[in-house]
């Protein structure tokens, strides 16, 4: 891996940007990316030509429209529209450009609203998803049958990872925007900053979520792609190739906020809004098939957590906010 010369779409945003780093300190001496204003991979034209004219060996699909409960509620057109197209032009020019190998990065809400704890890849399609983020979750769902399909008919190299909820350096903290942690760290933040008496969390604090620190899925990347072809297939098959990334554990959002709660400082009152919604009452992913391959997560939530604090104070001046 350490010859090939590997293409990261979306390198600026928090997923990216850290498997960029993996791939950086790996030895991996040719990493291309592009900014949005280089490339926009919701067009055709422009991915056909950045390809052809670059010519990796491999590309990691890290670029995509995400955001928080509100932002999907929110913003369905978009979040479907431009995760379409960014994985649709990326996967099918990469095959017209020979590319010997994609990786492929979705989300576990790909999977259905009430399907058995822990989620497991067979899952997929098996029921209904969870309406707050059906069209950013559909839209996974085709990455990974995009994958599947040019595996199944061309004999592609295509693999798809599903991580758990993730967090870490470089995240978004837009207010209404952001996913959970980093909408925590904020809100408890400000309200330390301000002497405000209470945060107020939406939903009721009831629904269990698992979260995975990004440097610990950048290494399950590069772990991936180190994969031999046949080894990968033992645990996965051509109609069902996308495998979990998670670290086993969940933890309800309550039990969560008085996490961030700690780390942050804050010494006021929690209520929560249960107007708003939960969401998927539990996503909890069946890591065993990736442990079983031989990867294992190694960032505990804690340390994680403190991490990604003191990175946002230090970052405070220029981020997402």
């Amino acid at each position: 891996m350490l010859d090939k010369k590997i293409f990261v779409a979306g390198d600026r945003g928090m997923v990216g940007s850290a498997i960029k780093r993996a791939l950086t300190n790996a030895g991996v001496e040719r990493v291309l990316a592009a900014s949005r204003k280089e490339l926009d991979c919701t067009q055709q034209n422009e991915v056909r030509a950045f390809l052809g004219k670059t010519k990796p060996d491999i590309v990691i699909i890290a670029a995509a429209k995400v955001g928080g409960i509100h932002a999907n509620n929110t913003l369905p057109a978009e979040f479907i529209y431009e995760n379409l197209m960014i994985e649709a032009n990326l996967v099918h020019q990469s095959y017209l450009a020979d590319v010997e190998k994609i990786i492929f990065l979705g989300s576990s809400c790909i999977y259905p609203k009430m399907a058995p704890q822990p989620l497991q890849e067979s899952a997929l399609l098996t029921g209904t998803l969870e309406l707050t983020n059906e069209a950013y979750a559909i839209a996974k769902i085709a990455g990974i049958k995009l994958c599947e399909s040019y595996n199944r008919q061309f004999d592609c190299d295509y693999r798809s990872l599903m991580p758990t909820n993730l967090y870490g350096p470089g995240d978004n903290f837009h207010p209404e925007h952001s996913h959970v942690i980093p909408a925590l760290m904020r809100k408890f933040h400000e309200a330390k900053e301000n002497h405000a008496e209470q945060v107020e969390i939406w939903g009721t604090g009831k629904a269990r979520r698992e979260f995975l620190h990004v440097n610990d899925l950048a290494n399950a990347v590069l772990f991936t792609l180190g994969l031999p072809k046949h080894k990968y297939m033992e645990v996965t098959n051509p109609q069902l190739s996308h495998l979990n990334v998670g670290t086993g554990q969940d933890l309800t959002i309550a039990a969560l906020a008085e996490m961030i709660k700690t780390c942050v400082g804050y010494q006021g009152k929690t209520v929560f809004n249960t107007d708003m919604p939960d969401g998927t009452p539990r996503k909890l992913l069946d890591t065993s098939k990736i442990n079983q391959l031989g990867w294992h997560p190694e960032v505990k939530l804690e340390t994680g957590l403190a991490e990604t604090y003191r990175w946002f104070q230090d970052n405070s001046g220029s981020l997402r906010l």
